[in-house]
């Protein structure tokens, strides 16, 4: 492996001052070859400086690396979140007519029982035969954190075309604001709580779950009976008042960031009917087959992970931003950012050592074309370039507003283009010409107006943003992350990085009451002094 990197830095240092568009000038047959196709999307990764050689080198990393033999161990449900000792089998929510063997039982039979018993509950609240106290059920409030939350709720805005259920609101944050903006104006007689906690014992989500809870008994003398649980603790959900009926668990080979394919997605079914909610998992499950069967070169996930490993680890970029060209995917990024984040930002490998590459980058992006009157000043003309992945259907679910979404298309592609071809002084200067300006003044002028080009893109095309291409959007990036974290050596699907702020919190906590005074750096007591101070 430390042969293949060193290999890599010295093709990527060979290529010195070359750009990507001299790519296709030698190459007339680029577009095509730098182009992957399954599952009825094109991942075009032309416009990067990747060549022959960098391509060949990065997939002779991925085969010493053994991704194809972990692939193979975590869809057997082998054991490969090896600091918790778990298998790792979201993939099974999706794959339901598989059969998967963890701790020689066969996981299947329950996870289809427990899909069919959420598919029966969300056609009772969608036809009205599951009612609250004031009739059929109008509103849905899912209460979650982290992938509870940013899950369901990402693919609920992406799916809003297939929506004929019941109005769908989401609450994450412990901020009060969040819970008292979502219930204000709903009808609680009418509305259905959908609390989503493994243990059932995430505090904010816990925090949220019991206001909600007090709004409700304030006009609903059962308020339990319009209450489920997404967990697995059913002691727990039990002392809450759900009823058993209402609650569906998950196995802990599921982690919270994978878990929109199973009972976390009930918000989703909710929203779709459970026969569109299918559609998805069946793009996930198509993902998956080809994510197994292709070969490396002509495989997607693979294809994309080296991508990304090419910008951040080889060529040094920190950030990568995923620019949606979908209104309807404003929280792709933010899903994906957890995705990748919390999955692959580690600092050492499986054995406990230091790892001697660089990590899971910076992943942040916003849908266009709002981006580009906002942060692609800094892409296309800040002084680090930052690698762009672009998303793009090539139709819209509205044919009144066809030429809307040519619009948006072509600004897609431009955006591409112009990254990669920037402006040089000389045309820049032949601008300010034509306007009129020249010695020094068109000079300084011109200069403001350079673009200095040769900065990467991908772009990941669909028909339609369909709920079948949607699983198999995720599943992409799902695996992707997979491959990155192989290639790093490192365990992408355990996340302790999120425990250290929380266990100090319940620490804090007390000195806001001023109940405990010791046992923190003074900062920290001055500011929650400051609070005290502030809140009278």
């Amino acid at each position: 492996m430390t042969d293949l990197w060193n290999r890599l830095t010295s093709c990527r240092a060979a290529q010195g001052d070359a750009r990507i568009d001299g790519l296709f000038d030698a190459d007339p047959d680029r577009a095509t070859g730098f182009s992957t196709r399954a599952c009825g999307m094109v991942f075009d990764w032309s416009k990067t400086m990747i060549d022959a050689p960098a391509r060949d080198l990065l997939l002779d990393l991925a085969r010493d690396a053994g991704v194809e033999a972990r692939r193979e161990a975590m869809f057997r449900g082998e054991k490969i979140n090896e600091t918790e000792g778990r298998a790792v089998l979201h993939t099974a929510l999706r794959n339901l007519d598989a059969s998967v063997t963890v701790d020689g039982q066969d996981v299947m039979p329950e996870v289809r029982a427990i899909h069919d018993r959420m598919a029966q509950f969300a056609r009772a609240v969608r036809d009205g035969s599951f009612a609250g106290a004031g009739g059929k059920i109008t509103d849905v409030v899912n209460i979650g954190i982290g992938g509870s939350d940013l899950g369901p709720a990402m693919a609920v805005l992406a799916l809003a075309p297939y929506h004929d259920g019941p109005c769908t609101h989401f609450v994450s944050n412990v901020d009060g604001a969040d819970i008292a903006d979502t219930l204000k104006g709903l009808d609680a007689a009418t509305t259905l709580v959908v609390v989503a906690s493994k243990t059932f014992t995430t505090i904010e989500t816990m925090t949220n779950a019991q206001t909600a809870r007090d709004w409700m008994a304030a006009s609903v003398s059962d308020p339990a009976a319009q209450f489920v649980a997404l967990s697995s603790a059913v002691g727990k959900t039990g002392d809450f008042g759900i009823d058993q009926a209402r609650v569906f668990g998950f196995e802990d080979w599921v982690g919270g960031r994978y878990s929109v394919w199973g009972p976390i997605g009930l918000s989703v079914m909710l929203a779709v009917g459970p026969e569109a909610f299918d559609e998805f998992l069946a793009g996930g499950a198509e993902m998956d087959a080809h994510f197994r069967e292709a070969s490396l070169e002509a495989n997607l996930p693979v294809v994309l992970a080296l991508t990304g490993i090419w910008h951040h680890q080889v060529c040094g970029y920190p950030t990568r931003a995923v620019l949606p060209y979908d209104n309807r995917l404003m929280r792709l990024p933010a899903y994906l950012q957890q995705l990748e984040m919390e999955s692959n930002g580690k600092r050492v490998a499986m054995d406990g050592s230091e790892l001697t590459v660089a990590s899971g980058p910076v992943v942040w992006g916003e849908p266009g074309t709002n981006g580009q009157h906002a942060f692609y000043q800094l892409i296309h003309q800040g002084t680090t370039p930052v690698p762009c992945e672009f998303i793009l259907a090539a139709t819209g679910h509205e044919p009144d507003l066809a030429h809307h979404h040519i619009l948006l298309a072509a600004n897609c592609l431009a955006q591409a283009e112009a990254l990669m071809r920037g402006r040089s002084l000389d045309e820049a200067r032949a601008l300010m010409a034509a306007k009129g300006l020249e010695g020094a003044e068109q000079d300084r002028q011109a200069r403001h107006r350079v673009f200095p080009g040769n900065r990467p893109s991908t772009l990941l095309l669909i028909e339609r943003l369909t709920p079948h291409a949607l699983g198999a959007i995720l599943a992409l990036y799902e695996h992707r992350v997979f491959v990155e974290g192989v290639i790093l050596g490192i365990n992408s699907f355990d996340q302790w990085g999120v425990e250290l702020g929380k266990e100090l919190a319940l620490k804090v906590e007390p000195l806001l009451t001023g109940e405990a005074m010791d046992g923190h750096d003074a900062s920290t007591l001055r500011l929650a002094a400051l609070i005290r101070e502030m809140r009278g």
